[in-house]
C-alpha cells in the first residue's frame, strides 16, 4: 500500500478585511493546504493508476485537516471547499485526476463534517512556481452562487519534473461582497 512521499507542505491564509474601501465583517478567510509529492508515475504511460489512487486518500484527510485548522475553526464551520494538483513535466493529466478523483474526496468530507455537494476541481501541468486557481462552491450545494469563488495555490519550488502539487482549500464564508444568490434549481443554466 503506497503512502505518499512527501517533500513539503505549504499552508496559507488569506484573510480580507476591506474590499472596495468597505469593511468585510467578519472578514473573509480561505486556507489552502499544499503538498509537494513524488509523483510514482513520473516518466510513464502507466496503466495502474492505484497507487496515486490510494496516496489521494492519504492527501485529503491530511491537507483537509490541515486547511481547516489553519483557519482556527470547528470543522462543521467550514463552508466551501475544492481541490487542484499542478503536475510537473514528467507526469500527466490523469496522474492528478487519480489523486483529486476517486477517493481524496470522502477523508475530505470527514475533515470538513458534511459535504454533501461535489468538490469542485482544476488540474494542470507545469514547473516550479505554476500558480492554479482552486475552484470553490459551497459544500453542502453547488449551486449557492453566492459560494462560486477561488483560492490561489502556488509553491515557489514545485512541482519538479518528478513531483505533484496537490492542494486543498476551504472557506469559513462566502464570496467578499457576494449578492447573486442562489436561484431555483430549476432556472439553472437559464441565465
Amino acid at each position: 500500500m503506497p503512502t505518499a512521499i512527501i517533500r513539503k507542505i505549504v499552508v496559507t491564509v488569506e484573510e480580507t478585511c476591506r474590499e472596495l474601501d468597505r469593511e468585510i465583517l467578519p472578514p473573509s478567510r480561505k486556507a489552502v493546504a499544499c503538498a509537494v509529492i513524488k509523483n510514482p508515475c513520473a516518466g510513464a504511460v502507466a496503466t495502474d493508476l492505484e497507487p496515486l489512487m490510494v496516496i489521494g486518500a492519504e492527501l485529503g484527510k491530511l491537507l483537509g485537516e490541515r486547511a481547516v485548522a489553519a483557519l482556527g475553526v470547528k470543522p462543521d464551520e467550514i463552508t466551501s471547499y475544492g481541490k487542484s494538483a499542478i503536475v510537473g513535466q514528467n507526469g500527466e493529466l490523469e496522474h492528478a485526476a487519480a489523486l483529486l478523483h476517486p477517493t481524496l474526496g470522502k477523508p475530505l468530507r470527514e475533515a470538513v463534517k458534511e459535504g454533501k455537494a461535489i468538490i469542485p476541481s482544476s488540474k494542470k501541468r507545469g514547473g516550479p512556481g505554476t500558480e492554479i486557481d482552486v475552484p470553490l462552491h459551497n459544500k453542502n450545494d453547488e449551486w449557492d452562487f453566492d459560494y462560486f469563488d477561488a483560492a490561489q495555490a502556488r509553491v515557489s519550488d514545485a512541482p519538479g519534473a518528478d513531483e505533484v502539487v496537490v492542494a486543498v482549500a476551504v472557506t469559513d464564508g462566502g464570496r467578499v461582497l457576494a449578492r447573486i444568490r442562489s436561484k431555483p434549481k430549476a432556472e439553472v443554466g437559464a441565465g
